[in-house]
């Protein structure tokens, strides 16, 4: 007997089976709301957006910012389970239904767009850059002068364009970064302004410099499809409301990240 199997864009068909793949598994709103808690993923290991404390706590503006979403949906709080994600599961949770919706420092780019949907942006990142120099101010001071950069990061790309004369120096670990800084060997390190920010809380003589060579929105992750129109649009209008409000500026500045007070420097002042 001839058998025959056809596979297009990930559906197979074998006999009268039909077998999908591609099903979508979150849940929308009113199956959240039925359940009676908001699952999120959400990170344990990167201060100040999302760590645990010395008791083993959850804590920062993610995890903040998880929380009062959570309340604003149920009307009380509590009503929330928090699940540490690794970055490469960030996106993959919310299509698996693992999770409801990640708040783990994601940053919308068009590529992602393709497979999830994103909120309204809670936060604006973008690269920042750190030094224990006191005469390195502004972004004109770097020139020539060598700076560390993660290996394969994005950062690399944004550096050799608005600071096409400085020397990179590229290192695996931000471990690497630090020891580099501590030598000489750099007199810099650049990296995501909200991770640098963690840095300097934990390394106080280390200072972030007043200014930000990108822009990189930070946004919820959300399942792709109308049927989650009604959560993206909850979600985007509580943000919409943080804002005006001024909670989300408070509570950023609140964990040491910097909010409007930073502007993008402008190519011509390089």
């Amino acid at each position: 007997m001839l058998k025959v199997t056809f596979r297009v864009f990930g559906l197979s068909l074998w006999g009268t089976q039909f077998l999908c793949p591609l099903q979508l598994l979150g849940a929308d709103l009113p199956t959240i709301v039925q359940r009676g808690h908001l699952i999120v993923g959400v990170k344990d290991n990167l201060r100040p957006l999302g760590f645990r404390d010395a008791q083993g706590n959850l804590q920062g503006l993610e995890i903040e910012i998880a929380q009062r979403l959570a309340e604003e949906i149920f009307g009380q709080p509590g009503a929330i389970v928090l699940k540490p994600v690794q970055n490469h599961d960030r996106l993959s949770v919310v299509m698996k239904g693992q999770v409801d919706v990640t708040i783990a420092k994601v940053t919308a780019t068009p590529a992602r767009s393709r497979i999830v949907a994103f909120s309204t942006p809670y936060y604006l990142d973008g690269t920042a850059i750190v030094t224990q120099r006191l005469d390195i101010q502004t972004a004109s001071d770097l020139a020539n002068q060598s700076i560390a950069v993660l290996n394969n990061s994005s950062t690399i790309a944004v550096l050799r364009y608005r600071l096409p004369q400085s020397k990179l120096v590229g290192v695996d670990s931000y471990e690497a970064g630090q020891k580099l800084l501590a030598s000489g060997k750099a007199i810099a390190f650049a990296a995501d302004q909200s991770v640098l920010s963690g840095w300097v809380q934990e390394f106080p003589h280390y200072r972030l410099l007043p200014l930000r060579l990108s822009a990189e929105p930070l946004c919820i992750v959300l399942p792709k499809g109308v049927q989650y129109d009604a959560l993206r649009q909850r979600v985007d209008r509580t943000i919409a409301r943080w804002k005006s409000e001024g909670w989300l500026q408070k509570r950023a500045i609140k964990w040491g990240l910097p909010w409007d007070n930073l502007g993008i420097e402008r190519r011509e002042n390089l």
